[in-house]
């Protein structure tokens, strides 16, 4: 059974692991979108933009867009565009978007979606260095990695 979320997924393709997911969440206007943008020019590849439907398989997370939305994605002032997007992603890292800088040194978090618990951070998505911090989270926290602290 799948879960409609207001998020947005994407992937990056890591050595030895293959595609690793994330799931972008937040309230509207917290930068989702846009982050996602950024991490598309980067060399990520989107599953899905503004909503995502998740569901969970041998204790992981998976993501996919919906159908009516699969293929695009709304830039801000180009409006809906295509878009070449994975069919589904497997989820390794939550990241919380918001407009509050995140602690220097947190505690590790995890957050629970269709019933899997996956290692979760916060991030200001609009922030610069956003898309290489979620680098180097999904390759050390995603990938079930200790903390470096």
């Amino acid at each position: 059974m799948t879960e409609l979320m207001h998020a947005c997924a994407a992937a990056l393709r890591l050595p030895g692991r293959g595609w690793s997911g994330v799931l972008l969440s937040g309230p509207s206007g917290a930068g989702k979108s846009d982050l996602l943008l950024r991490l598309v020019n980067g060399g990520w590849r989107a599953a899905a933009d503004d909503y995502v439907h998740v569901w969970s398989s041998d204790h992981r997370l998976y993501a996919r867009a919906p159908e009516r939305i699969a293929d695009r994605m709304e830039i801000r002032g180009l409006g809906i565009t295509p878009t070449a997007a994975l069919p589904l992603i497997r989820v390794d890292l939550v990241v919380r978007c918001g407009d509050d800088p995140p602690e220097r040194l947190p505690e590790p978090a995890f957050q629970t979606v269709a019933g899997v618990r996956v290692p979760a951070i916060d991030i200001q998505a609009l922030h610069a260095s956003a898309p290489a911090r979620l680098a180097v989270a999904l390759r050390t926290l995603g990938a079930g990695g200790p903390l470096a602290y």
